[in-house]
Parts: C-alpha cells; sequence; structure tokens
C-alpha cells in the first residue's frame, strides 16, 4: 500500500475535524432537512444511506442494509471502517460522541479519510440524532464492538465497549422524534427508488432494503436487493426503458482531470424531450449546473462539427441550435467533485467553474470516436436532430403567439379562465379543474379575492408523445399555459422557463376521483414535469383531496375520504344512540356537490387537504412518466395493478 493510500486508510480521530454546535436543529429543522413532513422524514434516511455510501466511494465499503421497522425505526448498517470511537485530541470526548452530537463533526473536511464525498460536510448524522426520539449507534472495529445511546441527540449512555466482534462497520438504528415530525410512515417505493438509483452510481456496491411491517405468502419480509455491474449504462437502459432508443447501447464517457472523476452514458430515443439527469458525488443536482453545461456544449459543439464536416447539413434551409441536437437524448451525468460548490434554489445546482471544461473535453473527446466509428448510427442521430429543427421551427411561431398574450391585460385572459381579484402571486391560487359542472361549482363556492377557477374540456394532450409545436397548438395547454403567465424560450434555450410573470404560487389540479380523473392528473403532471419542472422546485404543485363519501346519521352528516375512514365512522355511529339511518353518497364527481359542500371539503384552506407534489428523483419521475405516458403497455398495466390501492401518485 503507498504511503497514500495507508493514510487514507488510517481512519481515526486525528481525521475528525470540528466546526461548531447542534443547538438550532431541533428548533429549525426545516433549515437542515428541508422540511417536517414526508420529505424530510427520508431525508434522515438518506443522510444516513449517504454516510455508508461514501465508505463504499472511499473504498471500503461493499454492503449496506436497511430494514423499516414496525414502530416507524429505521436501521441501517454498513460493513465500512467503523466511525472511530478514540478520544478525539480537541473536545476530550469520544470520537462517535462528538460525530453524534456536533453540527459540521465529521471525517468529510479530511481528505485523507474521504477525497470525495455525498454527505452534507458532517452536518447529516448530527441532524438524524437531534430529530429522533431515540438513537442507537453501534460500532464494530478492531476486533471490538461499541455501543452509545442518544435520545433527541442528547447522550443517554457513555460510548461502552460490549463485546469482540470478528465484523466492521456503523449500524445506525433510530426512531425519528414523533414530536417533530408531521407524519412518521416511510414509503417503501420511496426508499426504493433511491437505494435503486445510488446502485447504479456506485457499481458493485450491494444494498438490501427489509420492510418488517410487511410480510410475504412464505412468512418472509418484504425484501429488495439492488446492485449494478453496469453503473451509468444500465442506468440509463433503465430509465429509457418505456421509450424506443434509435441506437443499440447507450454511449459511454469516463474522464479524469484534477481529481475531477467524470462519467456520463447517454442515448437517443424516437420522444421529443431532453431528459437529463445529473449528479455530484452521489447527490441527485435537480438544478443542474457546470457539469450539465459542460455536457450539453459537448454535445452541440462535436454534433454540428461532425453534421457540417460529413455535409448532412447541406440541404437545410434553417438554422439548427443547441436544443435540436438534445431532443430525444436521454443522459445520467455524474461526476466525483473533491470539493463541490453548490448554489440555486435547493442548495443542488453545481457552481464549480473548472467541471465545465473538464465535462466538455470528455464528453467531447467520447463522442467524436463515436461518429467515426459508427457512421450508420451517427446518420440516425443527425436525421432526428433535423426533423428536431424543423419541429422547433414552427414551434417558435406558435409559442411567440402565446407569449404576445401572456404579456396582455387580463382582458385577453382564456374565457374559461375565472381570475382571481388579489394579484399578488404568493397570495393567490389557481384551480384547474375538468368539465363545466365541477366548474361551475367551483366558480360559486371559491374565494373570488384569492382562487381563480381555469376550466378544462376533457383529457389534455399527452405531451410524450407529441411535438412541442403541436402543444401550442392545444387549446387546452395553450390556456393552461397563458393562465398562469409563464413564457417560453431564450437565446440560449428554447425550452427554458420564464416564471418572473407567475401569476399564482398555487396550481392545484382539481379532478374526480375516478380513473379519468387519476388520468387527467397524470396528463397535467407530466405536462409540467417536461415543460415547467421549476414549478415542482419551488413547490407550486397541489393535488387537490376531495372526498369520496358522505356518511349521515339524523342530523350528523360526516365527509371521508377513503373506505378506511368511512368503515371506521359506520362502526362509529353504529354505537352512537341516536335516531335515524345511516345512509351513503358516493361522489362519482365533483359535480354532485354543491358549493357549499366543495368550499368546505376541497376548496376552504381552513379545512380542506392538499398534497403537495414534489420530485425526489428526476430520474425516477422521468422514467415513471415515460411508462405511464408511453406507448408501451404491460409495464402501465402492471404499476396500475401495483398501485391500484392508493389513492394518489406519489413523484
Amino acid at each position: 500500500m503507498n504511503q497514500k493510500n495507508q493514510k487514507r486508510s488510517n481512519y481515526s480521530a486525528q481525521n475528525i475535524q470540528v466546526l461548531e454546535g447542534l443547538e438550532a436543529v431541533r428548533k429549525r429543522p426545516a433549515m437542515y432537512i428541508g422540511d417536517i413532513g414526508t420529505r424530510g422524514l427520508h431525508h434522515l434516511v438518506w443522510e444516513v444511506v449517504d454516510n455508508a455510501v461514501d465508505e463504499s466511494l472511499a473504498g471500503f465499503c461493499t454492503e449496506v442494509n436497511i430494514t423499516v421497522h414496525p414502530d416507524h425505526a429505521i436501521t441501517v448498517s454498513d460493513n465500512g471502517r467503523g466511525i472511530p470511537v478514540d478520544i478525539h485530541p480537541k473536545v476530550k470526548k469520544p470520537t462517535l460522541e462528538v460525530v453524534m452530537t456536533v453540527l459540521h463533526a465529521g471525517g468529510k473536511f479530511d481528505k485523507d479519510a474521504y477525497q470525495v464525498s455525498g454527505g452534507l460536510h458532517g452536518v447529516g448524522v448530527s441532524c438524524v440524532n437531534a430529530l429522533s426520539g431515540y438513537l442507537k449507534a453501534t460500532i464494530h472495529r478492531d476486533g471490538k464492538s461499541y455501543e452509545q445511546t442518544y435520545s433527541k441527540g442528547i447522550p443517554t449512555s457513555q460510548v461502552e465497549e460490549v463485546g469482540n466482534s470478528s465484523q466492521r462497520g456503523t449500524t445506525i438504528y433510530f426512531r425519528p422524534d414523533e414530536t417533530i415530525f408531521t407524519t412518521t410512515t416511510y414509503q417503501y417505493d420511496t426508499i426504493v427508488g433511491r437505494l435503486r438509483e445510488l446502485a447504479f452510481l456506485n457499481p458493485g456496491l450491494r444494498l438490501q432494503l427489509t420492510d418488517m411491517r410487511t410480510t410475504q405468502e412464505d412468512g418472509s419480509y418484504k425484501q429488495d436487493i439492488f446492485f449494478s455491474e453496469g453503473g451509468l449504462n444500465e442506468f440509463v437502459t433503465f430509465i429509457d426503458s418505456s421509450r424506443d432508443s434509435i441506437l443499440p447501447a447507450p454511449i459511454t464517457v469516463t474522464g479524469k482531470k484534477n481529481g475531477v472523476i467524470v462519467e456520463v452514458a447517454f442515448t437517443y430515443n424516437t420522444g421529443y424531450s431532453e431528459n437529463l439527469v445529473s449528479y455530484v458525488n452521489n447527490i441527485n443536482t435537480i438544478e443542474g449546473g457546470t457539469h450539465v453545461g459542460g455536457f450539453r456544449r459537448a454535445i452541440t459543439r462535436t454534433l454540428k462539427s461532425y453534421a457540417e464536416t460529413s455535409g448532412a447539413l447541406e440541404k437545410v434551409k434553417i438554422t439548427i441550435v443547441g436544443d435540436d441536437f438534445r431532443e430525444g437524448i436521454t443522459a445520467v451525468i455524474a461526476t466525483k467533485v473533491p470539493e463541490p460548490q453548490f448554489e440555486g434554489q435547493t442548495k443542488t445546482k453545481l457552481g464549480n467553474a473548472e467541471v465545465t471544461g473538464i465535462v466538455d473535453k470528455a464528453v467531447s473527446d467520447a463522442l467524436q470516436v463515436y461518429l467515426e466509428e459508427h457512421p450508420k448510427q451517427a446518420k440516425t442521430i443527425l436525421s432526428k436532430v433535423i426533423a428536431a429543427a424543423q419541429a422547433r421551427h414552427a414551434a417558435r411561431k406558435a409559442r411567440d403567439m402565446i407569449r404576445s398574450k401572456t404579456t396582455i391585460k387580463t382582458t385577453s385572459l382564456p374565457g374559461k379562465l375565472a381570475p382571481c381579484i388579489n394579484t399578488n402571486p404568493e397570495e393567490s391560487e389557481i384551480f384547474l379543474t375538468e368539465g363545466q359542472s365541477a366548474s361551475g361549482t367551483a366558480k360559486q363556492g371559491r374565494n373570488r379575492h384569492t382562487q381563480a377557477i381555469l376550466s378544462l374540456r376533457g383529457k389534455i394532450l399527452n405531451v410524450d408523445k407529441t411535438q412541442e409545436y403541436k402543444i401550442y397548438e392545444n387549446e387546452e395547454l395553450k390556456n393552461i399555459i397563458i393562465s398562469l403567465g409563464v413564457t417560453f424560450g431564450t437565446d440560449e434555450d428554447q425550452r427554458a422557463v420564464n416564471m418572473e410573470k407567475l401569476r399564482y404560487h398555487k396550481i392545484i389540479i382539481m379532478t374526480d376521483a375516478d380513473v379519468d380523473g387519476k388520468h387527467i392528473s397524470t396528463l397535467i403532471l407530466t405536462f409540467f414535469f417536461r415543460y415547467m419542472p421549476d414549478l415542482f422546485q419551488q413547490g407550486y404543485v397541489y393535488l387537490a383531496q376531495p372526498p369520496l363519501y358522505l356518511v349521515k346519521k339524523g342530523n350528523e352528516k360526516h365527509y371521508c375520504w377513503n373506505e378506511e375512514e368511512q368503515a371506521q365512522l359506520i362502526a362509529m355511529l353504529e354505537v352512537k344512540p341516536g335516531k335515524g339511518n345511516i345512509t351513503i353518497q358516493r361522489y362519482k364527481g365533483l359535480g354532485e356537490m354543491n358549493a357549499d359542500q366543495l368550499w368546505n371539503t376541497t376548496l376552504n384552506p381552513e379545512t380542506r387537504k392538499l398534497k403537495q407534489v414534489t420530485v425526489e428523483s428526476a430520474a425516477e419521475a422521468d422514467r415513471l412518466f415515460s411508462m405511464l405516458m408511453g406507448g408501451d403497455v404491460p409495464p402501465r398495466r402492471a404499476f396500475i395493478q401495483n398501485h391500484a390501492q392508493y389513492a394518489e401518485l406519489d413523484v
């Protein structure tokens, strides 16, 4: 082992640097984990798992096991080096206790211990500890086992040696603090999505998920194992599984310069979207950044140079721009950056300027070789590029017409829009409703000062099967764009969305609770995801939750949102004294409610239930929308069968 590797493997108390304390986490948890709902709850798991994956990045971990317990507790166990337990030289406490109880204390600041890491700079595990009602850390290292327990971030025991061990690694068992979180129920599919993603990003790492809440027919617990040998190549194939590829296999890129490692895999399909998923040190950079900029620049420059040299553009009479070279592309861009600098609204946009050129060079070199060695595939790609340019030219005319309408006074807004009086976007919300009956009731029951209603007619266009220019010609989609006040297109990016004049900071999709209603809401969500992804990043998209049942007994009436609530209510009313029979009304559509009922159950901010739509994993969301809206029926049927019991779709 050379001197550098020897130094890295000698992971001890000297590698742990203390920056500041932990006081603010419990007071302002959302500052550290995003929110105190479902997203923040799962963020606790990501923090602990990311620490284990960082051990894999450092070359010392091959397995991570995650268990969901019936009491909403989580166990994450790895076979890495194990957190050091010796006394920290600066604070004179066991290093394990320092790591678990002090904010910004960790090995991630010492590049001899970790060259790159995805954990949030030492914040992660201490935040998990602070927000857990109970946490136990078990460490296996140097032939011994050690334990320490905590409650709400405070140690409830000393670091104790509890026996001999032939294992090595760290096991964290934690139970989220119910006084902090609005929910403590973990969603299996959400965890699956992240672990699958990590397996592709870290080929050779085995991740196992066990759900002790669910017992299968053979008596075993529900379990999934994630392991990838092909890495990003398999990742792109998985994401694009519901699309028709025009290449026999993805194009792969690897490169390294100044400590920055570049890995890219991409392919082209018959679709019309650009689907880029990017990561830095395993962190999903949903806002992109310099690594994405380098990739786009390389694709445009290299393909354009090849097209000009080969004479493919001689008969093309319109200008071809960067967007045209990327239509129908699906790519995963993964970089390892020793000192990543993040910026943007959600701190998931890479800002390191030097990464642009490094990614550009790696992608350009690999693509140039591919085009020269695969002339048939090169011709196929260029044919798609030319078709994209022709469609974009048509789209620009239609888009410019819409842009002119969005800048005019409200007198030019769509006739199907009932605008609200308030013009402050932060205080205004718009309901996208389907059908005249529901829209009419909503207009009568709404608060006219802050609530706008846009009536849509039937199922909107499926944008996953449609060229861009047709979107701006579709009446329903055009009404949505004009009503929201957004515009599309800049000189650099024809598809860039401008939300500076967005009129509403709550966009609420309100459809019937039947199959058609779900289909319509999914079509709208697909449109937003493909053309206005910033709406999700800003947290502006919601699903209304109208009740399914009205249960009456005598003068009492209660609304129920699902069958379980209905059964519990009926059981309560049956034993409750009082005259009258129990009657149940099943709402087949929103139009069956009167204005007062719709206001009380679905419109009133004080009593309604809204479900915010967020995108945790861009890759999983892209695959899911493609599967639901694409032409491949079997996977869509299987998904519907597996998820038919759920009322809504979490993206």
